[in-house]
Formats: C-alpha cells, structure tokens, sequence
C-alpha cells in the first residue's frame, strides 16, 4: 500500500485557492461589497426599534399571525424580554440580521434550483450529490475557503451559512412538486395552462406546506451555524458562547446559550403559524 503513489490532493486544493485567491477579486470583491451592505442594512433596521418598541411590534405580528390564541405571543414577550434583561439584545440582533440575510440568500438561490431539478431530470441527478456533499461536509471546513476568499467578520460567516443550509429548501421544493399528482398536471395542460401558470397556480401552492418545511429546516440550520461563524469573525450571540468557553465561563456560556435556544423556538413557531396560513403563493 506504501508504494501506491500518493494523490497530491492537498497540492491541488492549496494551489486552486491560492490562484482564485490572486485572480479572481473581481468576483468576490463586489460579492463581499454587496453582503457587506445587506447584512448591515437588515441589522440597522432591526437596531433602528428600540428593545421594548420591537418587542412589542413582535407580539403583535405573532398575535396577528395566531389568530388571538396567546400561548406563543406569551412565550414571544417573556423569551425577549428575558434576552433583553440579560443584556444579549444587540448581540441578538445581530445575529439575526445574519441569520435573515443567509436565510433569505439560501431561499431566493435554492427554491429556482429545487423547481429546476423537478422539472429537469438531468439536473437532479447532477445537482443531488453536490447537496450530498454540502450536508455532509463538516461545517467547519466552510469556513477555510470563505475566510480565504472573503475575509473575517459577517460576510464569510453568512457564505459559510448560505452553503450549509441550503440542501433542505433545495431537496423539499424538488420533492414538494415531484409530488403533485399528474391528474391535476393533466387537468391543467387539458384547460390549455402555459408552463408557467402551472408552477404558480398548481404546482407550487399544492407545494407549499413542503416547501415552508424546507425554509424552516434552512433556518434552523442557518442558526446552527451561529456559534461556527463567530469563529472567523461573525457578531452576535455565538461570539458571546465562543468567548464563554475560551475564559471557561459556564453562567455566561449557558445564558447566552438560552438566547439562542429562545430566538430559535420564536422562528421555528413563527415559520410554522405561516405555514398554516391560507395564503396563496
């Protein structure tokens, strides 16, 4: 076994990022530019409200969206009211701002990819393993290639994000209009529907409860990613939990710990209310 040539690999990798890294700025420089921007234009509006005005903008919204049922408004007022008391209140707005701006970067690229693969057999099969790979991949790898091309701070943190939580809203769009039954499809080409009035009028609102499963796996998994991105510079509560554990401070750990716990339960019921909702798509 010793005397099988060895695949440089490693060479390989080192070399292709060295050279992307010399040759091509002009792609990730006006990338990085234009994230900049979006994550600090999410976070100055969610920082422009002070504490109690957003709180209770958000208790409204949820008491709108519950239809008056008040057990999560309640859970709303006292999970950030506590935040707020704990004094984790820009840091969580921060790492809000980067978990919409990866969120919605994964949405807007993800569910045109996941139609794609519906309607593309060809592309499925092409675009399933790299989905494999991005799920599989550990996180931390992630942050190799975005700290080399992009830097540290927000940016790299929601580049790192947007690839690891893409593959659910991917997976679930493809899997939520592959299951569209084909009498309706035939109903619709009987009524002489165009392509595209079939994806909006059939397709996709009879997806839907699919679909908003995958936006909220992609959330979710966008917020695991908190804690990782403060790594290479990424504000917000994991810097808060990664500087915990580097001074072993347990209390702080913990408590900032629970900050996450509670913004994700808040986005996890919030995505689940819509999704009940009789909107049309």
């Amino acid at each position: 076994m010793n005397n099988i040539p060895q695949l440089p690999l490693v060479e390989w990798v080192d070399a292709a990022v060295s050279y992307l890294r010399s040759n091509a700025r002009w792609v990730f420089d006006p990338i990085s530019d234009f994230l900049d921007a979006f994550v600090n234009t999410i976070s100055d509006v969610l920082m422009f409200f002070p504490p109690l005005v957003f709180i209770v903008l958000m208790v409204l919204l949820t008491v709108f969206l519950t239809k008056k049922v008040w057990g999560l408004p309640v859970f709303v007022l006292l999970g950030l009211g506590f935040i707020w008391n704990l004094d984790f209140w820009d840091g969580t707005m921060l790492t809000l701002s980067l978990i919409l701006s990866s969120s919605l970067i994964a949405i807007v690229i993800g569910i045109p990819v996941g139609i794609w693969m519906a309607k593309n057999k060809t592309v499925e099969s092409f675009v399933k393993p790299i989905l494999d790979f991005m799920q599989t991949m550990p996180a931390f790898v992630y942050l190799i290639p975005a700290v080399s091309f992009f830097g540290i701070g927000m940016v790299p943190g929601i580049i790192a994000s947007v690839i690891f939580a893409m593959p659910p809203v991917v997976r679930l769009t493809n899997l939520g209009i592959r299951e569209v039954s084909n009498e309706l499809i035939e109903a619709s080409d009987a009524f002489g529907a165009t392509g595209w009035q079939k994806l909006f009028k059939v397709q996709l609102p009879l997806a839907k409860n699919t679909i908003m499963q995958g936006i909220n796996q992609t959330i979710m998994l966008a917020l695991s990613m908190v804690v990782i991105a403060s790594m290479i510079g990424a504000e917000g509560l994991g810097t808060e939990v990664y500087r915990a554990i580097g001074r072993n401070q347990a209390g702080q750990g913990f408590a900032s710990g629970i900050a996450i716990v509670i913004l994700a339960i808040i986005l996890d019921r919030l995505i689940q209310v819509m999704n009940k909702q009789k909107y049309s798509v």
